[in-house]
């Protein structure tokens, strides 16, 4: 796994972390969990065309 896949798999757990955090203390908020699925697709696009 390249370094870029890395930083990005840190990103979409750290995003998954604020998300939960802001969904406990202010209530759902639909974009916020929208947004952590398309990262987490992204990131899951980029971990699968990665060489190797």
């Amino acid at each position: 796994m390249s370094g870029s896949v890395k930083t990005m798999g840190v990103l979409t757990l750290g995003a998954l972390v604020a998300v939960t955090g802001y969904t406990v203390a202010l209530g759902s908020n639909g974009w916020l969990w929208f947004g952590w699925v398309v990262l987490g697709l992204a990131t899951l696009g980029m971990a699968a065309t990665q060489d190797g």
